[in-house]
């Protein structure tokens, strides 16, 4: 049975749209959980559209396969050697590909889009940097000739017991080892969560990559 996807929330620009960001949520989460920063960084970014997508339920292995919104399933947090599903991520990065084409045919180049995540959601993020679409920026393998220089912020807790932090800080490495023009910001103390301080750092970028044209 084909995946399916609702329509995701949209929060429109106050201002002529010459922006858009694309945010991630992670697993067993909806779109509705990260609407709000919409609404909350829209005084700074006023070009700014930010769309909200909701992953489609899936039967995820390490939740006794129980269906839930899922980018993709997930079999174990502990082994990063574990075999990943690399036909969910595929899934999910086709999916995320339609939606900047999507801003491409109303206007906005890929060029002017960040794709960013949390949690799983970032995990997808980092999959678009293999995308043939040029991105202003990915928040949260292979990097396709159009995004060798793409910025990324990649924030994480040292205290995340979800994620492990060695885990983010080996993407970190390895981003870098590719050549990838990547930031690491730490917090310390900081769960699987967002703090006040990561979301004004992710803001911030925002701001930088996607200034007003």
């Amino acid at each position: 049975m084909p995946l399916q996807y609702r329509p995701p929330i949209v929060v429109r620009p106050t201002q002529k749209h010459t922006a858009t960001v694309i945010m991630l949520h992670g697993l067993g989460d909806t779109g509705d959980g990260w609407a709000s920063i919409g609404s909350d960084f829209a005084p700074a970014l006023p070009h700014v559209k930010f769309i909200f997508p909701h992953a489609p339920n899936r039967p995820i292995t390490i939740n006794m396969g129980m269906r839930m919104p899922g980018w993709y399933d997930i079999s174990s947090l502990d082994d990063i050697d574990q075999r990943e599903d690399a036909e969910g991520l595929r899934e999910s990065k086709r999916y995320v590909e339609s939606l900047v084409a999507a801003e491409a045919e109303a206007g906005v180049p890929s060029e002017r889009v960040v794709v960013a995540g949390f949690s799983q959601g970032g995990a997808v993020a980092l999959m678009m940097l293999r995308s043939g679409h040029k991105l202003a920026g990915v928040e949260a393998g292979a990097i396709s000739p159009a995004n060798a220089e793409t910025p990324i912020l990649q924030c994480h807790g040292d205290a995340d017991a979800v994620v492990n932090y060695s885990f983010g800080v080996n993407t970190y490495n390895a981003l870098k080892e590719m050549g990838a023009n990547v930031e690491l910001k730490t917090y310390r103390g900081m769960g699987h969560s967002a703090v006040p301080s990561e979301l004004a750092a992710v803001q911030a970028f925002l701001a930088k990559v996607l200034p007003p044209a």
